[in-house]
């Protein structure tokens, strides 16, 4: 009898500062959202002009090529060398084109998936402050194992706080 007081006397404080953890999936919950399918439409549309920009560009090179193949044998040396230089030209503005696309594609996914970012860290804080929880993990991160008898699957929770289903 001793024993089970003296054990009961111990698990007490433990029972009184139970902790709760719970778990989340960001990405599920990301892809759920309309702005996250607006935003991809979006950044698919950009990444497509991009591309066909740059197809123009190359098409138009290779026609100048092509001509300047021709020709080459026919023309004085001082036109030949101005026609490499502007093929040369050409190259190079289209490698650049390119990697300002890259950017601008990079940075216009990043302004437009912030945005959602931080409308679903609000809601899980949301979330987490109203149900007393301590920690919540993202399983979308990589954590490699998560117990579902010490940790509750908040994804259905954070979902209905942004109003989806």
């Amino acid at each position: 009898m001793k024993k089970l007081i003296v054990m009961l006397l111990m698990l007490a404080p433990v029972a009184a500062f139970a902790q709760k953890f719970g778990h989340v999936n960001a990405t599920e919950i990301m892809q759920a959202m309309p702005e996250f399918t607006k935003a991809r439409t979006e950044i698919e549309a950009l990444q497509k002009q991009y591309e066909a920009d740059l197809k123009s560009m190359q098409d138009e090179l290779q026609k100048k090529a092509e001509a300047f193949e021709k020709e080459q044998a026919t023309l004085p040396d001082n036109i030949k060398q101005r026609r490499e230089q502007e093929l040369q030209d050409m190259y190079q503005k289209i490698q650049q084109s390119y990697q300002d696309n890259q950017q601008a594609l990079a940075k216009a996914q990043q302004e437009k998936l912030s945005v959602i970012q931080t409308k679903v860290l609000d809601a899980i804080k949301a979330v987490g402050e109203a149900g007393g929880y301590v920690y919540i993990m993202d399983v979308a991160a990589g954590i490699p194992f998560i117990s579902s008898t010490l940790s509750k699957d908040v994804t259905a929770d954070v979902k209905a706080k942004l109003g989806l289903r």
